[in-house]
């Protein structure tokens, strides 16, 4: 382990601009070095932020801040930002409770100009902040930095439309990888390719000017005639870029790896009258072996061993379950088509596009469209399924009502990461999706327990659904089931003592608690009956209902299952327990559930105290 003798010298930009050039090498090293301990033991996003060292240390020697603003796209390329903001010393508590988050959190540091965590965000809310400190009579400058993956997103094509328009200090890095989670697809990757030539016209017009300006008597002339004319003359060098037409100056590409290069780019860019495109061109894992040979698995990793780069707990998941039914389902049905947003290996996809490439779609970073292309395709007697993760679901929220449900088509929505996902914190936790489509008419949701109702679900929602539907499933694998627990069935199961005064309803992993706080309430002398569905009538001759959900109370199921059981006899008593009007911070899916009283132990409190149960001595 490195002393980061440098490193821990750094509080602020101002540190990083006294270092002298033969000091950046070191500190970039100890960085890495830094990023690859903690995120071995915490888990977090390594390859994005491998990527971006040397880009992170140019910016931060090029530019004031906070005075000047940067945007990190998604941010989970914002750990070197977060080190050499004064973040060091708490950088071993990162992702973890009441630590610092993996994302830039404007609560956490003047530093962090905008709260990110979803992609394609980041060219919009930079031109925000820049519109409002014109506004202000702030000249400073404002950055957004931006992933080539993150540009595959239609909202950042919709902010680039609109900022080709604006007068100076506004800057878009793109920094170009070639991935986002999963490798990039799509014309606009192809495109960077075309434009991935040698990074020399920034160097010939500073050598220009230089030339010209020792020409006695008409070099200032020629140097202005060059400043007008540049559109013209860089045309001879790149022809014309997407971006020049849009209305940026393009500038690019540049090795995301070289600080004077990238410091010289930074100058250029900076005396421009208009806003600026610079295309700067990064290894997504730069500096650690396991991270370059494999981005995407590095992406965001669990606990792994920094020797061999292998992780240290591995097993087959909801994610693999759901990949490995919808090949064998796709083995004799050629109508399904697996579609995902840039997500193939998390969404566990990896085999099906393999196996059947005809029928995968990998519409990049774009949940909208991915949503409205399946829809296409049901249109004409296919059978899409999007697999796609709980929180990036809902930017396409207009979609599934309008092309979807309105649109009568049947679509499959295999939701991944539902419920509480740990320590990616508020952005990513999966809390939302069930209010969300619980709100549009005709949608049908299933939440299955264990794997064996994930492959039912996933027949049902495919042959027996005719609109909208979605499974849902958590991250990880199976918990807990109780001896006699039997067969999964596809709409609800009653397990226990049916002749008790309370009952415990609720869906998804929450079910394996259940069975538990069940069990922990048995050895007190209170039964109850867990279940997992709108057993109403059932429901309706208990003295007391608990419904234990793991989502957002309003819009949520437990409140139509109590619209549902005040239609019938019902003459007892009626507790939701669910997430309140907030959002779940960072800590681990444990600490989460335990906070929020929905593991066995909580849901047993609650019992215990809404009964006025008294303990015994």
């Amino acid at each position: 382990m490195s002393e980061y003798k440098l490193l821990a010298s750094v509080s602020s930009p101002d540190d990083v601009r006294k270092l002298r050039e033969e000091q950046l090498t070191q500190l970039c090293e100890e960085i890495r070095e830094k990023m690859i301990e903690v995120v071995s033991v915490n888990g977090g996003h390594l390859s994005p932020n491998l990527g971006v060292v040397e880009l992170t240390v140019a910016l931060h020697r090029s530019f004031d801040f906070p005075k000047d603003s940067v945007v990190w796209d998604v941010g989970h390329q914002s750990y070197t930002h977060k080190l050499l903001t004064g973040r060091f010393g708490e950088f071993d508590t990162l992702r973890q409770k009441d630590g610092i988050s993996g994302f830039p959190k404007r609560e956490e540091s003047a530093y962090d100009d905008f709260n990110t965590g979803h992609s394609s965000t980041s060219i919009s809310a930079a031109f925000g902040i820049a519109n409002a400190k014109q506004l202000s009579g702030d000249n400073s400058y404002t950055i957004a930095v931006i992933g080539d993956g993150s540009l595959t997103g239609g909202l950042a094509f919709e902010a680039v439309n609109n900022a080709g328009r604006y007068n100076k200090n506004f800057i878009v890095v793109l920094n170009d990888n070639k991935m986002s989670i999963s490798k990039n697809v799509g014309a606009i990757p192809r495109y960077l390719t075309t434009v991935r030539i040698q990074p020399w016209y920034i160097r010939v017009k500073n050598v220009t000017v230089r030339v010209l300006a020792k020409i006695p008597l008409i070099g200032r002339l020629l140097q202005a005639f060059l400043r007008k004319s540049k559109s013209k003359m860089k045309n001879l060098v790149y022809k014309n870029t997407l971006f020049d037409c849009f209305g940026f100056t393009y500038f690019g590409p540049i090795d995301g790896h070289n600080i004077e290069e990238l410091e010289n780019a930074f100058k250029v860019a900076k005396k421009e009258t208009g806003p600026v495109l610079l295309h700067v061109v990064t290894t997504k894992g730069k500096g650690y072996r396991p991270a370059e040979d494999n981005p995407g698995e590095f992406h965001g990793i669990g606990q792994f061993d920094i020797d061999s780069g292998e992780p240290l707990s591995s097993h087959w998941g909801f994610s693999a379950e759901f990949g490995k039914t919808m090949c064998e389902l796709a083995q004799t049905d050629p109508k399904i088509c697996a579609i995902t947003a840039a997500m193939a290996g998390g969404t566990g996809l990896s085999n099906f596009s393999k196996q059947f490439k005809r029928n995968f779609f990998d519409v990049g970073i774009a949940e909208e469209h991915a949503v409205t292309f399946g829809c296409g395709l049901a249109s004409r007697g296919y059978r899409p399924v999007f697999a796609v993760y709980s929180t990036f679901l809902q930017r396409a929220y207009d979609q599934l009502i309008h092309d979807a449900a309105l649109g009568k088509n049947h679509i499959v929505l295999g939701i991944d990461r539902a419920g509480i996902v740990g320590d990616d914190g508020e952005t990513h936790q999966g809390v939302f999706d069930v209010s969300m489509l619980n709100s549009i008419p005709g949608s049908v949701i299933y939440s299955p327990t264990y794997f064996e109702g994930l492959r039912l679900a996933l027949k049902d929602s495919i042959y027996k659904q005719t609109g909208l539907a979605a499974v849902r499933y958590p991250r990880g694998g199976e918990l807990y089931k109780p001896e006699g627990f039997g067969s999964e069935s596809i709409d609800y199961n009653t397990f226990g003592n049916p002749n008790v005064d309370y009952l415990i309803v609720t869906y998804g992993r929450l079910f394996s608690y259940a069975c538990r706080a069940k069990e922990m309430l048995e050895q007190q002398g209170i039964e109850v009956k867990p279940i997992n569905t709108q057993t109403v009538n059932f429901a309706s001759r208990f003295k007391d209902v608990w419904f234990f959900e793991e989502g957002i109370k309003n819009g949520g199921i437990a409140k139509n299952f109590s619209d549902l059981l005040a239609l019938t006899p019902f003459s007892g008593n009626y507790h939701i327990k669910a997430i309140n009007d907030k959002f779940v911070k960072q800590m681990s899916v444990n600490q989460a559930l335990a906070m929020l009283k929905l593991d066995s132990e909580g849901m047993t409190c609650v019992i215990k105290k809404d009964i006025g149960y008294e303990e015994t001595t």
